[in-house]
């Protein structure tokens, strides 16, 4: 059932004029089941059960997917990335490339690590370099012109070598909080920057022009400045370079120098990647009067899935032909879950526990398991992707249609239009007001967690008020149990909230996309522990976001209670 909170999300960027959201299901569905003509294939079989399971609620696609399919030239991707080389023609090349992307939908992200850094010659001699932050600063440029006239504000994700000698410009360039507001920062930080950290030695900086040493500075100066910007206002994050690298299924293809906006996809230049993901509360079955995962519907639904991801591959009109090719070689998906907070509400587990943590690496171990098995499958009836042999997989099966098969989103709106909670986010808040792009505020309690306390005969109007207006059970007189399953975000120490990213990285082809929420009195060491807990546990990328430590900020605990003079 579609939530009125939903249906306004919904009206605003998603229907077209008079479409209801059954109808807008329909569209995509049959659109994407187009791709099954290619194979001789069951069109209308495929695209009834794709439509079952959009319209259930159950799996939803990436936004363009939802947005763009119907239309004659439909861009149905999310994430791209495009490379920046280290000339003129090459950077204005892909701002040129970006403005299409953006304008159809996507999300690009770009490592500026190739750019000579700020005051290095020019070939001509004739000045000196501006450095890469004078070139982020005309792709945020164009980016704002951009999204004026765009089908979804197109997001951006800035990475910068932390070997690179512009890197503590880069670090602190959001001081101004003015600045770079269409583009995320993070720094790509290497095993060996880490080990310098921990050791608390030097580390060089190589200008990437002449590929020689141009300083040598204290690697916990570097690591305290990317800490006390982090604490600061959230960023920049940390993409772990040579973990995700580690995990690249094509290294003859390349090396991965930067994610999507979100962080959650990394690709190599010129690759796109379709998302989508399982919503986990209609994975919850009762069974022997206890709810309990129910894996064979979610066997189901992770074949379906595959097989619709692997469909809009073929049926996308990309925006350009070299994304077109790239995407094609390597075919990658990515389904992902939300509503993971949700269910563990359901299954009366506390997020901050180790019950909770086992529970997420199984998940989404037998997500990829499964996904893998129907993209073998699908492998062996339509051919697998072309840089199979080149790749590692190859080694292991023989057919695969797909590199990758799992990634973890953010799920911003789509985990909204599917009413359920973010990602593998814990609950924000058991009430929130989230504001939206055109700046509307959309206030919704959790019906998951109002049930459960009706469930243990718990539910009083005085609780009902107090969700509504603080958010949070935390200042109740519930039992100890009931509090640590109704936990929030800021009630949970930053440890659970690593742990849990780790736990679902650990079963997950590519990233994981997920913010560790901290207090507004978190020191900045909070924010080192975090970095370093996320590197030791192999995570690919970490981001913190210290509550209001910005001006504005997207979710907010509680919604306005005209009955409570709290």
């Amino acid at each position: 059932m579609i939530s009125p909170e939903a249906m306004t999300l919904l009206r605003t960027r998603y229907l077209r004029t008079g479409e209801k959201p059954d109808e807008m299901f329909w569209r995509v569905a049959e659109h994407v089941a187009q791709g099954e003509e290619l194979y001789k294939a069951d069109k209308s079989k495929a695209a009834e059960q794709y439509y079952q399971i959009m319209s259930s609620l159950t799996f939803l696609p990436n936004s363009p997917t939802l947005m763009n399919s119907g239309k004659k030239k439909a861009q149905l991707a999310a994430c791209f990335v495009l490379p920046v080389e280290d000339s003129l023609a090459s950077i204005f090349e892909t701002l040129k490339n970006t403005a299409l992307i953006h304008h159809s939908g996507g999300g690009t992200g770009f490592s500026f690590s190739h750019l000579r850094p700020r005051g290095d010659i020019v070939d001509n001699n004739a000045g000196t370099a501006n450095g890469p932050l004078a070139f982020i600063s005309i792709f945020d440029a164009a980016a704002e012109v951009i999204k004026q006239g765009s089908v979804r504000s197109g997001a951006n994700m800035a990475v910068l070598r932390v070997d690179h000698p512009d890197i503590q410009e880069f670090v602190t360039a959001k001081h101004n909080h003015d600045v770079f507001n269409n583009f995320n920062f993070s720094v790509a930080v290497t095993d060996q920057f880490m080990m310098a950290v921990e050791k608390d030695t030097s580390f060089a900086l190589i200008n990437p022009r002449t590929g020689k040493q141009s300083a040598l500075l204290k690697a916990k100066t570097i690591f305290d400045s990317i800490v006390d910007m982090a604490w600061e206002n959230g960023e920049p994050g940390l993409f772990f370079l040579d973990t995700v690298n580690r995990a690249n299924p094509t290294p003859a293809l390349g090396q991965f120098e930067s994610p999507n906006p979100c962080s959650e996809q990394p690709l190599l230049p010129y690759e796109s990647c379709t998302l989508g993901s399982i919503n986990l509360t209609k994975m919850v079955k009762l069974f022997r009067g206890k709810n309990e995962v129910d894996f064979v519907k979610l066997r189901s639904v992770i074949r379906t899935a595959v097989y619709f991801l692997d469909n809009v591959i073929d049926v996308n009109d990309y925006p350009l032909k070299i994304v077109q090719q790239t995407s094609w070689r390597t075919r990658k998906i990515g389904l992902g879950i939300m509503g993971l907070a949700d269910a563990f509400v359901l299954l009366d587990i506390p997020y901050a526990s180790e019950q909770a943590v086992e529970l997420t690496t199984r998940l989404m171990s037998f997500i990829t398991k499964e996904a893998r098995q129907a993209s073998a499958e699908l492998a062996a009836m339509r051919g697998s992707f072309p840089a199979f042999k080149f790749s590692a997989l190859c080694r292991k099966y023989d057919f695969m249609r797909n590199a990758t098969v799992t990634t973890i989103a953010p799920t911003g709106s789509i985990s909204m239009i599917a009413n359920c909670s973010s990602g593998i986010e814990p609950l924000f808040g058991l009430s929130l007001t989230k504001r939206v792009l055109d700046g509307s505020m959309l206030k919704s309690i959790n019906e998951v967690v109002l049930n459960y306390l009706e469930s243990y005969k718990l539910l009083t109007r005085e609780l009902e008020l107090l969700i509504m207006n603080q958010g949070s059970v935390q200042a109740s007189n519930l039992p100890d149990h009931v509090k640590n399953v109704l936990a929030t975000a800021h009630d949970i120490h930053y440890y659970w909230h690593v742990k849990q990213l780790a736990a679902a990285q650990k079963g997950t082809d590519n990233g994981v996309s997920k913010t560790v929420n901290l207090t507004h009195s978190a020191s900045k060491s909070d924010v080192a522990a975090v970095f370093m807990q996320a590197y030791r546990l192999g995570c690919k990328g970490v981001t913190v976001y210290r509550h209001m430590s910005r001006q504005y900020q997207v979710l907010n605990q509680g919604i306005t209670c005209p009955e409570c003079n709290v």
